[in-house]
């Protein structure tokens, strides 16, 4: 997509948040964060994969793009996204804003807890969230000194923003822009 691309209307700024409690210990689940797998860490309880930080990037995209969230988009009563991936629900979220009429600009992603440590994976990390979104998405982590659900080690959250910039009437209706 080039600047001509792009609508004279301002870019739009979308925020997503998820928060996901580990497995009970013994739980077979996997943890997947950050469109990555983590051996040995304890998974998180979800209907799908539970990927917080994946999640929050696909909620910071559908605020922006104004087609809801999450929920409204992939809800918990659809069978289909029952055990889902967090990079096939940020790639389809991705297609869906775009197919809204927008280009997606950047995610920023920031996740909340004391494990796993993504820094030795961060761009591992970045790297499979960006392809499956199709735009530069950048990660960074943090915990909370100890405090609320994450600082007692009950689970993870993520918090995301999202640019998506207006395509021009002419860029929509011959498909730049949407792949």
């Amino acid at each position: 997509m080039s600047l001509a691309d792009q609508s004279p209307t301002p870019p739009r700024v979308g925020i997503g948040v998820d928060v996901h409690r580990f497995a009970p210990p013994g739980s077979a689940r996997p943890l997947r964060l950050a469109g990555l797998e983590w051996p040995g860490e304890p998974g998180l309880e979800g209907h799908s994969d539970a990927d917080v930080a994946a999640h929050a990037c696909c909620d910071a995209l559908l605020s922006a793009g104004g087609l809801g969230d999450l929920g409204s988009q992939f809800g918990t009563a659809d069978p289909r996204w029952a055990g889902a991936g967090g990079v096939e629900l940020l790639a389809e979220t991705a297609r869906r804003v775009r197919a809204g009429g927008f280009a997606v600009g950047n995610v920023a992603v920031q996740v909340v807890g004391n494990r796993p440590r993504l820094g030795t994976r961060r761009a591992e990390a970045e790297a499979a969230l960006s392809a499956a979104c199709g735009a530069p998405v950048t990660v960074s982590a943090t915990t909370t000194d100890g405090l609320g659900l994450t600082g007692r080690g009950e689970g993870v959250a993520a918090l995301a923003t999202a640019l998506v910039v207006p395509l021009t009437a002419a860029a929509r209706a011959d498909g730049r822009g949407t792949r």
